[in-house]
């Protein structure tokens, strides 16, 4: 597959996950379909990801580090809904995830 076709699509996917983060964080627990775009996104960033990759690099560990990121931001709406954080401290850590994780996904840094 075309890798510019496929950097698009990763990006559309980020772009769909911080939308659905902003909406579960203003909705609250009443947003079903926050929820499920986050959910959705999160794996569409995966499988674009690995897809990106053809074999994840072994010897490298940028791309563990890349997986425990999605991790975060993938348990970052229960943070918010169970008032373990406050919701703008959340997005504002997925947003620093977001931007180390462009780091590494450009750099590759070890």
């Amino acid at each position: 597959m075309d890798p510019i076709l496929l950097k698009v699509l990763h990006l559309a996917g980020v772009f769909a996950l911080f939308s659905s983060l902003g909406a579960t964080m203003l909705a609250g627990s009443k947003g079903k379909a926050g929820s499920m775009l986050h959910g959705i996104s999160l794996l569409f960033i995966l499988l674009i990801g690995f897809a990106m990759l053809k074999t994840p690099p072994m010897k490298e560990y940028w791309w563990m580090a890349k997986l425990g990121i999605w991790l975060f931001i993938g348990a970052a709406p229960v943070l918010s809904k169970k008032k373990i954080l406050h919701p703008v401290i959340v997005f504002a850590l997925c947003l620093v995830a977001a931007a180390f994780a462009a780091y590494l996904g450009l750099r590759k840094p070890f």
